[in-house]
């Protein structure tokens, strides 16, 4: 993380997430620590007032699924780009998936990575290393080299395809206490689909991606942890069926975690359209499936929402549905879409969006709780009542490509805080 100059700050009078609860006051931050927290805090010489009437102040965000695209392909994005923008979506700290190149599949080759998040970013950067070297799915890494570095490992980008393999990857990974984030996809199910094998697929003389090339690979991964012990994440659900298999798995006392994306729990194949911008990996699904993950959040299913944010130049995403790259932008519209959608929908809270935006991700990583007395803090202030419409135009991200463009959503960030320092403000 580059090295800013944290600032003395008076946040006066917002609604502040506080020992588990919304509680109005005032916030003292000196030195990047938090100082004091109570219903009145005199201004002092050398702290700067910041209004927080009628707004709230968040733990600051954890995405544990993003793409940075460096090193390798910084023309879709970069480390310094990526943060800023994450920055601006209220996150203090992202996780970058390791399909880069080279891969981090050694401690060679994670440190370059390691050595441009140090220079660049501007907050909190924890990579995943690959399951396999060079991500081929064939040969496993050196999990113990790597683990004391790294967020958890990952293939993702591609489902790891051979059993044996991975359970290999499990058994070796479980004593490193570290967990494995699994891209879940069978390829042979794929058969050259790009969207949800649904009715608008059908209409529209697409080639449909089915359901099971996700959820049989979930269920084989589920049986795998269950042998093993491994911790297993999964990444970016989509289907009714990943939603009943991890609901299972968690009464049966599996370690299995999970995570979504905002653009599945806010849209379906019937919101479709010959645009790149609607193409992602997993598709969106059938209705069903959207209103099957909006309740596995609700219920505790769902752990987490990330927004597997996938920077492509405008090239890339340019050739319609058939032609264009999977990958859609979301680390500057997830909070905003979250509230919207899922809160302003009347499905979850305020403060169960604190949970799986913020909270879980953090207990996951082993991060702290953002905002408590004595420790550096990361937080992001947000005017829930701001409307706002998406123009990609403005996005600090490279990638200009989201399904919500046009859309007007609730929820605007002012001022995002990591490790203490000011990262972004309006």
């Amino acid at each position: 993380m580059m090295n800013l100059k944290s600032e003395n700050l008076l946040i006066r009078g917002a609604k502040v997430w506080y020992e588990g609860a919304f509680v109005q006051g005032d916030v003292l931050i000196k030195d990047g620590v938090l100082v004091e927290f109570a219903d009145r805090i005199p201004l002092c010489e050398g702290v700067r007032e910041i209004e927080g009437e009628g707004r709230v102040l968040l733990p600051g965000l954890v995405d544990m699924h993003v793409h940075l695209r460096e090193p390798g392909y910084s023309y879709k994005e970069t480390i310094a780009s990526g943060t800023m923008a994450a920055a601006k979506g209220g996150f203090t700290t992202i996780c970058p998936m390791p399909n880069l190149n080279p891969a981090p599949d050694s401690p060679e080759h994670l440190q370059e990575q390691l050595d441009i998040i140090a220079r660049d970013a501007v907050i909190e950067v924890l990579p995943y290393a690959t399951i396999t070297m060079a991500r081929k799915g064939d040969e496993c890494v050196d999990f113990e080299a790597l683990a004391d570095r790294v967020a958890g490992f990952s293939d993702d980008g591609t489902g790891v395809q051979k059993d044996d393999v991975m359970e290999e990857a499990m058994r070796r990974i479980a004593p490193t206490g570290k967990m494995l984030a699994a891209h879940c996809e069978v390829e042979s199910l794929l058969r050259g689909g790009y969207i949800h094998d649904g009715e608008w697929c059908k209409a529209h003389n697409h080639k449909g991606i089915c359901s099971e090339s996700e959820w049989a690979e979930v269920e084989r991964d589920i049986e795998i942890a269950e042998r093993t012990g491994c911790r297993l994440h999964i990444c970016h659900i989509s289907t009714k069926e990943s939603v009943a298999l991890i609901r299972d798995a968690k009464r049966r006392g599996v370690k299995v975690t999970c995570e979504t994306a905002p653009h599945y729990l806010a849209l379906c194949d019937e919101d479709m359209r010959e645009e790149g911008r609607f193409k992602m990996n997993p598709p969106l699904r059938a209705r069903a499936d959207m209103e099957a993950l909006r309740e596995g959040v609700v219920d505790g299913t769902i752990d987490v929402i990330a927004t597997d944010h996938a920077p492509h130049s405008a090239e890339e995403k340019s050739k319609g549905l058939a032609g264009s790259a999977m990958g859609v932008v979301g680390i500057e519209t997830s909070l905003a879409a979250i509230y919207t959608f899922m809160v302003g929908g009347g499905f979850i809270s305020l403060e169960r969006l604190v949970e799986v935006m913020s909270l879980n991700a953090r207990k996951l990583l082993s991060l702290g709780e953002g905002i408590k007395l004595g420790e550096r803090v990361d937080a992001t202030l947000v005017d829930l009542r701001k409307e706002w419409s998406v123009d990609p135009k403005k996005f600090l991200s490279q990638g200009r490509s989201t399904p919500f463009e046009g859309m007007r959503l609730h929820g605007e960030v002012l001022l995002t805080v990591a490790g203490g320092k000011v990262v972004y403000e309006k």
